[in-house]
């Protein structure tokens, strides 16, 4: 009973309070003053209300990463299924886990593979996935999601590498950005090599065929 009200309290109090950090940005400050990361690490992480946020970059966001955003519950089976079947036949299969989930373990959780980690990943979707509105779960998560080594959100993002706010990104930039999502640390959106320019071009291209930004419309608006 005690786990069920601290944890629903968690996400309550984020549906309107900004966080000031998540779990993953402590987890890495904390492996950099053990030693286990030997980089010295300055976190760059600026909020922005969505309503700051070009529409592009929500929409890219969606298109790379969770197309089925707006119409499902936290979780999307069929993708899941797909990338279980995908990795029984030893292709990384992309698209199992959902905006809601990857928010919900960036939010409270820790990096690395384990049924413990996977069963409050879920636990924490579904409260978010209750208790949110979805203009909010995408607020949050594209200003937590990490864009590049300590870079923390769109707004830090679209200023270290493009140099100027959120507000202006185009779709290109947009598009950019989300390529680097599954790997930030390993991909540049600054000097993007030829995967991340072969993956924002194919992002562009379903950022056009959801029918731009109007695809959020009806989940996302104000």
């Amino acid at each position: 009973m005690a786990f069920t009200l601290l944890t629903v309290a968690q996400v309550l109090v984020l549906r309107w309070l900004d966080p000031p950090a998540t779990s993953f940005m402590a987890g890495r400050q904390l492996s950099v003053l053990l030693g286990d990361d030997e980089r010295s690490l300055r976190l760059d992480y600026r909020w922005r209300n969505l309503e700051r946020i070009s529409p592009q970059l929500p929409l890219a966001v969606v298109a790379a990463e969770d197309q089925r955003f707006p119409a499902h519950h936290g979780f999307d089976l069929e993708a899941m299924k797909k990338a279980y079947h995908g990795n029984q036949r030893g292709r990384k299969i992309r698209g199992g886990s959902t905006i809601s989930q990857q928010l919900a373990k960036n939010l409270f959780l820790w990096s690395g593979r384990s049924y413990l980690r996977k069963g409050l990943e879920a636990w924490y979707t579904f409260w978010i996935e209750l208790l949110w509105p979805k203009r909010r779960i995408l607020e949050v998560y594209v200003n937590v999601v990490e864009f590049g080594d300590g870079v923390y959100g769109v707004e830090a993002a679209a200023q270290r590498y493009f140099g100027k706010p959120a507000v202006r990104l185009s779709r290109s930039e947009a598009a950019r950005l989300a390529a680097v999502l599954p790997s930030p640390r390993k991909y540049s959106a600054r000097k993007p090599g030829p995967y991340v320019q072969r993956r924002a071009r194919a992002i562009e291209r379903q950022m056009r065929g959801l029918g731009g930004t109007s695809y959020l419309s009806g989940c996302c608006r104000e």
